[in-house]
């Protein structure tokens, strides 16, 4: 078994090499790649992105990419491709072919009958005197000098290179395209990472009831409300506008302090500077005033009118936290 200090020492060598092969790749970021993304920008079809093996796999993941960042793209395995599947590129699609050698078999056959076509050809590969290279209208050069894998063969640094090329190549194209923070909303609208870019603090409180009470309601109507709501809190409300905000929090601190408590009012537990969000504010803004605040409940207000109330745990469990 091999030691504590062999194990970190391969690990740091293998991080090493993979960092440096993707600074070598500064050196490769020429003309042809800008002529890439102009062809792209300028394209009216799509980005058809192949390659085999390893690659096939960095293949896929750049089209994800592409496709979540305002270019689409589709990914089309090299294998398939000459068994039927180069039925999918149409006229106007540019291909961009991953591959280390440019010289497997299946590179080989593919690269003539994507030149037939009339198809932009794009050859991100780590070999320019390969066959796919002189195939290739324009080239992303992803050499390295070698692989992380001490034997020179498992695809590693390679595999590394080609990612953050196809990285590069996608921000260039995000940027050109002036794509946005709602742009981006709109094309992730599951999971936590959209939520975070379109879910409104609106959105929230519409789930839960609207805990409110009048000033001069008793003690125990105000514990019955904040019970009922499960909020934690209740809004101290008269004409429909916010007078303040009473927490379960205030209502211990009530009794620590007073035995007689049938006449006091909710006026009297009230904080009258609360905080609060406009309904059509993101959750994300909500979060950050909870934060900052240290508190655990927001009134969500609708102009000037009170609308609602979200709890951190609506926060939670809507994973924007």
């Amino acid at each position: 078994m091999k030691s504590k200090k062999s194990i970190i020492e391969t690990a740091i060598s293998t991080l090493k090499l993979e960092s440096e092969a993707i600074l070598n790749l500064l050196q490769h970021i020429n003309d042809d790649f800008v002529k890439v993304v102009h062809a792209i920008l300028e394209s009216k079809g799509r980005v058809i992105v192949t390659g085999i093996g390893k690659s096939a796999i960095i293949a896929q993941k750049i089209v994800a990419t592409f496709n979540s960042t305002g270019t689409p793209a589709i990914f089309m395995h090299a294998a398939d491709a000459v068994h039927g599947d180069l039925g999918m590129i149409q006229k106007d699609d540019i291909v961009i072919c991953l591959s280390k050698s440019g010289n497997t078999p299946e590179i080989k056959l593919l690269a003539p009958l994507l030149k037939q076509s009339g198809n932009l050809l794009i050859g991100l590969l780590g070999a320019i005197d390969s066959d796919l290279a002189k195939q290739a209208d324009l080239i992303l050069n992803t050499t390295v000098e070698k692989e992380a894998c001490p034997h020179n063969l498992a695809p590693t640094t390679s595999t590394t290179a080609q990612l953050a090329m196809g990285d590069a190549l996608a921000i260039c194209l995000l940027e050109a395209r002036e794509f946005n923070t709602e742009d981006f909303a709109r094309y992730h609208p599951g999971g936590s990472l959209g939520k975070r870019l379109y879910l409104k603090a609106g959105d929230l409180a519409a789930k839960n009831e609207s805990p409110s009470i009048h000033p001069s309601a008793a003690v125990k109507d105000v514990i019955i409300e904040i019970s009922k709501n499960r909020l934690g809190a209740v809004a101290v409300i008269e004409n429909d506008q916010i007078l303040g905000i009473i927490t379960d929090g205030d209502i211990r601190r009530m009794l620590e302090k007073h035995t007689n408590i049938e006449n006091i009012k909710a006026a009297d537990l009230m904080n009258i500077n609360p905080k609060r969000i406009d309904k059509d504010e993101l959750a994300l803004l909500a979060l950050e005033v909870i934060k900052k605040n240290n508190i655990t409940q927001l009134l969500v207000t609708k102009g000037n009118t009170y609308y609602g109330m979200i709890h951190l745990h609506d926060l939670l469990q809507e994973g924007i936290i």
